[in-house]
Parts: structure tokens; sequence; C-alpha cells
């Protein structure tokens, strides 16, 4: 059943863009809308780019099905529309689980992931019928004999050499020499190994990195075939950042590989966990500035010493949302897009060297230790966009509102794909067409 607050975010309101109306536009309304005692930081999403992500997938990646990454961005509103369009989804949660169970998903379309499970997560999965889950290790192996015996694993591999990065990241997944021991121990235990599951992080830039994976995911099945599993799903991971080209990209290194080691002659389906590329830049975040700070001077002199050559001072502003927020994914040692600025600016005004931070007053809740930006003031609104990925985060409070757009030309477009509010979107209303404001209200100014 679904929980009241689940059914009040899902009866939302749609805003249909006509005209020149712009994304801005509708930033611009909503701060107008909101009292002073109630300037809060919220989301503006455009559902058009959601729609528009699966139909580039769809385009260029045929022979790979997306299953969503629920962890990515667990808004209801968008897994919603990735159910209604078809797409599989991993869950690592109970809730996860339950809203993907709530939108209709059948189990078989349902992957249970994360490397260490905890026992209630894994026989909650055998309850509601998920029989696929991602394994690495042998103890995993043995909770899932004890509370999932029916379950058919997705043996995940590292796959080495891939990331410039690799020697201080995190590696997941066993390594092809262990594969053996691990596919021996499923055999033991009586389980089924179904597939297997590599990634290839978005940094990763080289095509020998799918050719390497690729290569040792058909040794692992070869070695599965051995010890008698009937291994049909390859999983290609989640290395998909949504970035412009990379899709493309991806698919011309992948595609001659699977050709070669997985072709359709095998039965194997292909799959893939996208996640950042389909909410990163849908959603964009508006932040006002609640206090600053001048450092190295008084505020009142640095026009004039600017002009007789002394240093530039330096501005701290602190913003109505932290990176225990709306800012989470810096957590993830992810990058923090420079803002843009929400006020009219004279494109020959000066440029200052600018640290942002969080509301709190931890000191790790640094937004943005470094750029350049015009001199702000108290209360005006800097727009932070393709923050739709590992943002949507509660810590101890309610994450800020969110606002859902869609342009009248894609929403036009989008139709054509079969994409209906009315039959597919049942929680969804267009509102009438959203009205331009005067061009002093919608300025805005991106620094150089």
């Amino acid at each position: 059943m679904r929980t009241k607050a689940m059914l009040d975010e899902l009866l939302c309101s749609v805003q249909l863009l006509e005209g020149d109306a712009a994304l801005l536009d509708v930033i611009n309304k909503h701060i107008n809308d909101q009292t002073q005692a109630q300037k809060s930081s919220f989301f503006v999403a455009d559902l058009g780019a959601i729609i528009w992500q699966q139909i580039r997938w769809k385009t260029h990646m045929t022979q790979v099905r997306p299953f969503y990454q629920v962890k990515c961005n667990s808004n209801a509103v968008v897994v919603e529309i990735l159910a209604a369009l078809g797409t599989g989804f991993v869950c690592s949660s109970k809730h996860e689980l339950d809203m993907v169970k709530n939108f209709g998903v059948p189990a078989q379309d349902v992957i249970l992931g994360g490397a260490c499970k905890q026992l209630s997560l894994i026989k909650y999965a055998a309850k509601n019928g998920i029989q696929l889950l991602v394994c690495d290790n042998k103890t995993e192996m043995r909770k899932i004999a004890r509370c999932h015996p029916n379950a058919k694993l997705l043996l995940q591999v590292h796959t080495a050499g891939c990331c410039d990065h690799e020697e201080t990241a995190m590696p997941f997944g066993c390594t092809l020499k262990d594969s053996r021991h691990l596919l021996e121990c499923a055999k033991e235990l009586h389980l089924n190994i179904t597939g297997v599951k590599f990634h290839v992080p978005s940094c990763c830039t080289e095509p020998e990195a799918f050719s390497h994976a690729v290569s040792d995911a058909r040794c692992v099945f070869d070695m599965g075939a051995e010890l008698g599993f009937a291994m049909n799903i390859l999983d290609i991971g989640g290395g998909f950042n949504g970035v412009e080209g990379q899709l493309e990209k991806v698919n011309r290194a992948l595609k001659p590989m699977l050709d070669a080691y997985f072709p359709q002659s095998t039965g194997v389906s292909v799959i893939a966990e996208p996640g950042a590329y389909y909410v990163s830049a849908a959603f964009s975040l508006a932040v006002s500035i609640i206090s600053k700070k001048t450092a190295g001077q008084d505020a009142k002199d640095h026009a004039q010493d600017t002009l007789s050559g002394n240093d530039e001072p330096e501005f701290t502003y602190c913003l109505n949302d932290s990176v225990f927020g709306s800012f989470a994914y810096k957590l993830l040692e992810e990058s923090v897009p420079v803002p843009s600025l929400l006020k009219e600016t004279s494109a020959k005004e000066p440029l200052f060297s600018s640290c942002l931070c969080g509301s709190s007053i931890d000191g790790l809740d640094q937004v943005l230790d470094s750029c350049l930006l015009p001199e702000l003031s108290v209360g005006d609104w800097l727009v932070f966009k393709h923050t739709g990925a590992n943002s949507l985060v509660v810590m101890g409070e309610s994450a800020p509102p969110v606002h859902y757009i869609i342009a009248a030309q894609d929403w036009y477009e989008i139709q054509n794909y079969g994409v209906t509010l009315d039959t597919t979107l049942k929680n969804f209303c267009l509102v009438p067409s959203f009205q331009k404001p005067s061009l002093s209200e919608s300025a805005i100014s991106t620094p150089a």
C-alpha cells in the first residue's frame, strides 16, 4: 500500500512551458512566491529531460536493457516515469523495493544490489519474489543460501586497470582468479549463478576497458558452464554519467565486443545499471546566500584597493543548503559545478575569488572551495545545474521541495513515443501554461 507521503508526492502538477518560457523563469517565480521568512532552497525537475534520455538509450544501446539505480535518486516521480517507460530497477533497501513494487514493477524486473546486504533485506527480497541478487564473496553467498536459496546470483567481477583513480578507489567485485572459487562455493551451497556483472566507471574513456571486462566475463561464463551453471545474463554496470556523447562512445567500444563474445545466438540478455545518466541534467537546485564574510581586507575598501593594484578581497558565502543535504554528492568526491547567478550583472563587473559553504558549522561543509564570482549580497540566489544525482538526501530534516516542468515542444514530441499523462503517468496533471515573467525578473548571469 502506498504511504500518504508517497501519494502526496505523486499527485503533483507539471508546469507546461510554452513559447520562450524557460527553466530560470520558473525558478524566479517560485522565489517570488516565497515569503521573506520562508526563503529556502528548492529543485526544479525537467521531466522531458528524463524521458529524452530513455529515448536516446533505446536509439544507441539497442542490445542493452537499462535497470535504473534507485539509490542515485529515489524521487518517486522519477521512479514512476521510468517504470512507465519500461526500465528495470536496482534496489538496495526495503524502501526502494516497496517503491518500485507500488508502481507495478514485476519482481523479475528488479535486482537487489549491494555487495553487503542485511539478512532481513535478503529475507524481504525472498518474500516478495525478488530473484536477482548481486554477490561477490563467500560470506554473502552463505547468507543468501540460508535466507534465499532460490535466488539467482549475478557474480560481480572487478574490472582491473580501467581507471586513473583506481589506486585510491575502493574496488568492488571478485578477481577473475577468485571467480572459480566462488563458482565452486555456489555449487556446494546449491546456489544458482545466473550471470556476471562488471563495472567500468564513467571516468574511464579507454575502449580497452570494455575489451578486458567483456573478455573476463566470457571467461567466467565458460567456467560456470564447466560447473553446470546455465548463465544467461550479462550486467555491464552503471558507468553512465549522462554527459553528451558518452553513450555513443560507450556503444562504439562495447558493441563489437558483445558481438564477438556474446552474440545473440548465445541467448544471453545484456543489461546495464544507469543512474546519473537519467537524472543528473534533469534537476537544477536554487539556493540563496544567507551570510557573507570578507577575508584579506575590509569590504568597504576593496573596490578602491583593487583599482590601485592591491590584493583583491576573497569572499566566503554561506548558503541555505549544505553537503549534508542537497550537495551530498560532493561527499562522494564528485565535483560541484560553478553556479549561475540569478540577478543582473554587467559583463565588466570584476570577478573575485569566492568560497561557498553550507549552512552547518561543520568544517567539512564546503560546497565549493574556490570559484570566481562577482561580489554578491545576502539574499542573492544561485542556480546549480546537473544536480539530479545523489542530491535528494534527507539528513535530519526535510528535503527541499521539487517543482516539475516539461517544455511544450518536448511534450508534443514525446507523445509520439507513446508516453501520455492520462494513460501512462496517471498521477500527473498538466497545469495551465506557464507565463514568462518580465525581463527584470528573469535576468541571469553566468560567470566566465
